[in-house]
């Protein structure tokens, strides 16, 4: 253990609700604070009286300025645009007092809306930012046919790359991620930790397929319902459910246009605690067009399931390997993944194989070596200090 017990201090938009960086952000904070005895602390923007959707060390510190930036997500472009601004002028404001008076040793970004300002921030921090998403989707916008909206997205992105400069160190989560950013010079890969404690091993013996995610495009649902559209008709037998994030509205009226038996196939809400749902299916699948990492895939695997995945940008291409842990399917092929699917349902003993596979795979996310990691990154950053 490190005799230095460093002030440190996470900015993320929120921790209330289901979403993987939440659950990162919630499961380091709580392990630095337990086990390196950090003095930790949480600055959030969005939720109510610091609800938290994750277990949280009741030794973190948690911080919500309460300034609802997704208040704005319904509202015109237009007037999105200038509330935002009023927005962001008040975070900076905010955030520069709390830090000023917390005085950390190191503030941790995820870099989201205080990215363009967080190192104009004085308070005597070392700064880091946290990169979870591909380059190609960070900033992302969907702007469609709006040329304003593709050109704000442009600026937006090209401006990316002065601000992260600046950070002390970038931190990505894949060696894909690494060559993303050939101008930095400042770049460390730590992947994400299995953030759950894993309690079992499924005997992948339910006839039951899972997928567990977000309702929105990137995650690709629209095409997993494709593909059950043709695995259902060939394994009677077999059930996929859904856990996700967000509204499902568009996916339930797809899954009626495709005929596909809703006893069978079922949209649900986001989960707290996943373990039993791992320990109850048989099959992981990820249909997503685009990754930062694939959390859920080292979770699952960690459970004994094997994995079937889009080789998607990023993601699970850096996490297992093919035939092995599961199937890489070539993106975005759904007869391929249909076909995948329908192969281990009808082998017991290849989803064994690969499952112990996964779990060997597994080990090396786990929280105690990737927390070692992010120490000494801290010590390597402060020891000149």
């Amino acid at each position: 253990m490190s005799p230095r017990k460093y002030k440190i201090v996470f900015c993320t938009p929120a921790i209330y609700s289901a979403g993987g960086v939440e659950r990162v952000v919630s499961c380091k904070a709580s392990y630095f604070a337990e086990h390196f005895g950090y003095d930790v602390t949480i600055i959030v923007t969005e939720g109510h009286d610091g609800a938290t959707f994750f277990p949280l060390s009741d030794k973190v510190k948690v911080i919500n300025l309460g300034l609802n930036f997704e208040d704005l997500w319904n509202r015109p472009f237009w007037k999105k645009v200038m509330l935002y601004l009023r927005k962001q002028w008040q975070y900076r404001h905010e955030l520069t007092a709390v830090l000023t008076a917390l005085r950390p040793d190191i503030v941790i970004s995820t870099l989201r809306r205080e990215v363009n300002f967080i190192n104009q921030i004085h308070d005597g921090s070392l700064k880091i930012g946290e990169l979870h998403l591909s380059r190609s989707t960070y900033r992302w916008m969907d702007g469609g046919s709006n040329l304003v909206k593709h050109l704000f997205s442009r600026w937006w992105k090209g401006e990316i790359v002065s601000h992260l400069q600046r950070f002390s160190r970038f931190v990505v989560l894949t060696e894909n991620a690494v060559a993303e950013w050939p101008e930095l010079s400042n770049v460390t890969l730590i992947p994400d930790p299995l953030t759950i404690r894993v309690t079992g091993r499924s005997p992948v013996s339910a006839k039951r397929v899972v997928a567990i995610g977000r309702y929105s495009y990137e995650k690709g649902y629209d095409m997993l319902l494709r593909i059950w559209a043709l695995v259902e008709k060939r394994c009677p037998d077999w059930c996929l459910d859904v856990y996700g994030m967000g509204d499902p509205t568009s996916y339930v009226k797809l899954m009626t246009e495709l005929g596909i038996d809703k006893s069978r196939c079922r949209l649900n809400a986001s989960l707290a605690d996943v373990s039993s749902t791992y320990l109850s299916s048989s099959i992981l699948v990820q249909p997503s067009r685009f990754e930062g990492f694939g959390l859920v895939v080292i979770e699952a695997m960690a459970f004994g399931l094997p994995i079937v995945a889009f080789d998607c940008e990023n993601g699970p291409r850096t996490i297992l390997t093919d035939g092995q842990e599961g199937f890489l399917v070539p993106a975005f092929d759904e007869a391929c993944f249909a076909s995948r699917i329908v192969e281990l349902a009808e082998d017991q003993s290849k989803r064994m194989r690969m499952g112990e596979a996964g779990i060997k795979a597994s080990g090396r996310y786990h929280i105690n070596q990737i927390a070692l990691q992010w120490q000494s990154l801290f010590d390597d950053l402060m020891k000149d200090r």
